[in-house]
């Protein structure tokens, strides 16, 4: 699981760095020669945003991947951290920073709705 842990980490590194190095070469970064109409405009907007967005879930899932392994340092890796089951094998292989069983999980999502948030500019 570790080895899993540690390449997806890297991928996420790769993709984040990958967005920052956009960022600092956006046009948006230098004065506008063209600005282009209000379409171009929102077109933008909303391409930003989108970045924006998939950041901050790259990010949410680097330290939930860091807290897996802090679980795996403390022994208490794949333990559901509500109820203190067992996270099954197979929720741990298709997401191996899982920390809470399905059960568990579902009631989570269910008390704390989550989406993606767009950018008080929009």
């Amino acid at each position: 699981m570790r080895a899993k842990l540690d390449a997806r980490e890297a991928e996420l590194g790769a993709q984040v760095r990958s967005v920052n190095e956009e960022a600092e070469e956006a046009p948006s970064r230098s004065p506008p020669e063209n600005v282009g109409d209000i379409g171009d405009q929102g077109e933008e907007l909303i391409r930003g945003a989108v970045r924006h967005a998939e950041m901050e879930r790259d990010q949410m899932e680097l330290r939930q991947i860091a807290d897996a392994r802090e679980r795996m340092d403390h022994g208490t890796y794949g333990t559901c951290v509500d109820c203190g089951a067992d996270i099954p094998l197979a929720r741990l292989e298709v997401l191996p920073f899982s920390n809470r069983c399905i059960s568990c999980q579902e009631k989570y999502e269910t008390a704390h709705p989550g989406g993606v948030r767009i950018p008080p500019a929009l």
